[in-house]
């Protein structure tokens, strides 16, 4: 990256400084090289100065000035102007930035990857919706968010897995089941009483009504326990269907698909309470096992198991929170992944410190990172429609795709950042015009497309252009932002934060109409052949990064619109 490449030569500038004796001995400090929040205080900018302050015992604009003195010339800062009380202020060397067109090129799709993640293993679990009925628009958001999470951290230099963590296990499960059975029933005409809690949804009947063409009446004839069982477990299964397929037409797929089930079938369940009991950290209490939170900065300790007085069943008595702790150490434990990435919804908000506390209780290795997202407001004719899953109130996924498409969903699913509320308006995303921040973006694109596939017709498809011809101001600006596209792919990395890229994507997009309306690409009465070859490999390098970046963010880069 730049900024890792000025920081370099700034070091360098401060050993020079020492050993030329313009500033005395003292340990090298790391130097942080930031962009400015203002634009006349150059591309980049460091306060290492005011820093070594007291250690080298001057004044902070003295030791601005004596590595200032001591920066290379020629290379690829043009000025490192000294600003009171003692910033460094970088301005880059027109002739360098040009020149990094080519660089651009070259690394076709990589460009922009950075090393941040070394090789790490990394695996981000999200949507992770319960197995009741088809996915709305909230898990849209989760889907959204993990999945270009998933694509950046690959980018960022991590091997990245993704998962989707199946809720096969527990009540949610068995009233599915009893709903599943009496909307079976009562299809095949028998009047059975709809359960307490059932689930609402005319899907319910949807999917009773594809086991009754192909299995008739068989389950009428099993004991109802049994019969709840097995149509709770047909009913899963459609929905695990449904939603494989409404995920991949929103561009997002599942490298495992992992059940709640498992962790108790193959003991790791087990495993994880026999280390909580050996260290004490379980008690007994109105028949409940409890989990002591408060060992760990929790308010309350918290229930794992639930007394046989609240739940008869035996298999559904472990708590959400039992196999949280089961599957944290599958993951960091039993699959040994370094850094897991969990994508919550905001009603999950109040689990986050105890799930950590169970992480550290048993010491399981790894680092964590729990993003708590807010809800979607579906917004139609200025309205918003409320969404209930088990009443069956709710605006599907699957519909919302179909009408808008995964592009434009993906993008105004991103355009904030996960703790803020987003309103989606069905209106404006298919909308094509420049309110439309999709349309906006891939137009961009699109554009290009049409610059770069019209010389091809004229026979100007220039591939040996002189990158140094590039220094109108709107080139440079330009070359300058493409530039920032690792720097944005390491903050949100660093950060998760996928929302920096669709800032980025609509920035780089105007910065690339902004170019295009001062700088005529093809030769003509403006430009001449030379000229205009070194503007081919500019536009080029804009439609390479432009692709990269919609590609991260899990959508299309349309050659023509």
């Amino acid at each position: 990256m730049i900024k890792t490449d000025l920081s370099h030569l700034i070091t360098q500038a401060i050993a020079a400084a020492q050993a030329a004796g313009a500033l005395p001995a003292f340990a090298m400090p790391a130097v942080d090289v930031e962009r400015p929040r203002e634009a006349g205080h150059g591309d980049y900018s460091t306060t290492v100065a005011m820093k070594l302050a007291k250690e080298a015992r001057m004044a902070p604009l003295k030791i601005a000035q004596a590595i200032a003195a001591h920066v290379p010339a020629g290379g690829m800062i043009a000025q490192a102007e000294v600003v009171a009380p003692g910033f460094l202020n970088l301005h880059l060397d027109p002739a360098f930035l040009a020149g990094q067109v080519d660089s651009i090129l070259q690394a076709g799709d990589t460009f922009g990857n950075v090393t941040l993640g070394a090789g790490r293993r990394a695996q981000v679990e999200f949507v992770s919706a319960n197995p009741t009925g088809p996915l709305h628009m909230g898990g849209a958001r989760n889907a959204a968010i993990g999945d270009t999470i998933a694509s950046i951290l690959a980018a960022a230099g991590y091997t990245v897995e993704r998962e989707f963590y199946v809720n096969d296990a527990g009540s949610q499960i068995r009233k599915f089941g009893g709903t599943m059975y009496a909307r079976y029933q009562q299809a095949l005409g028998i009047d059975a009483p709809f359960p307490e809690g059932g689930y609402q949804g005319e899907y319910i009947k949807d999917y009773v009504r594809a086991i009754i063409a192909r299995d008739g009446d068989r389950y009428l004839k099993m004991p109802p326990d049994e019969a709840t069982r097995a149509l709770g477990q047909l009913g899963t299964d459609a929905v695990i269907v449904e939603a494989r397929d409404t995920l991949a037409a929103m561009g997002v797929r599942f490298d495992v698909w992992f059940s709640e089930r498992s962790l108790y079938t193959s003991g790791t369940f087990d495993l994880v309470y026999k280390k909580l009991e050996e260290r004490n950290l379980l008690s007994e209490k109105d028949g409940a096992i409890w989990f002591a939170a408060q060992e760990f900065g929790e308010d309350k300790d918290a229930v794992i198991i639930r007394s046989p007085s609240v739940i008869a069943e035996p298999a559904e008595r472990p708590t959400y929170f039992a196999s949280d702790i089961a599957y944290m150490w599958s993951k960091f434990v039993t699959r040994r992944f370094d850094k897991v990435v969990y994508v919550w919804g905001s009603d999950h908000h109040g689990d986050v410190a105890r799930v950590k506390a169970a992480k550290k209780a048993i010491d399981i290795p790894g680092e964590i990172d729990i993003i708590i997202y807010q809800f979607v407001n579906i917004m139609k004719s200025g309205e918003q429609v409320r969404m209930s899953k088990r009443k069956g109130d709710f605006v599907s996924l699957a519909d919302v795709l179909r009408d808008v498409g995964k592009d434009a969903m993906r993008f105004m699913l991103l355009t904030r950042s996960a703790d803020n509320v987003i309103e989606f308006d069905l209106a404006l995303a298919v909308e094509q015009s420049d309110q439309n921040p999709v349309y906006y973006v891939q137009y961009a694109h699109a554009r290009i497309s049409s610059i770069v596939r019209t010389a091809g017709e004229r026979g100007q498809l220039f591939a040996d252009g002189n990158t140094a011809l590039l220094t109108h101001p709107a080139e440079q600006a330009l070359i300058r932002k493409m530039l920032e596209l690792p720097e944005q792919i390491e903050l949100a990395a660093r950060n998760l934060a996928p929302h920096l890229l669709t800032h980025y994507a609509l920035d780089l997009a105007s910065t690339f109409h902004s170019f295009y309306k001062q700088c005529r690409v093809l030769p003509g009465e403006s430009v001449d052949e030379e000229l205009s070859k070194a503007r081919m490999k500019l536009v080029k390098a804009a439609k390479q990064a432009l692709a990269r970046t919609l590609h991260l963010l899990g959508m299309d880069a349309p050659e023509q619109m």
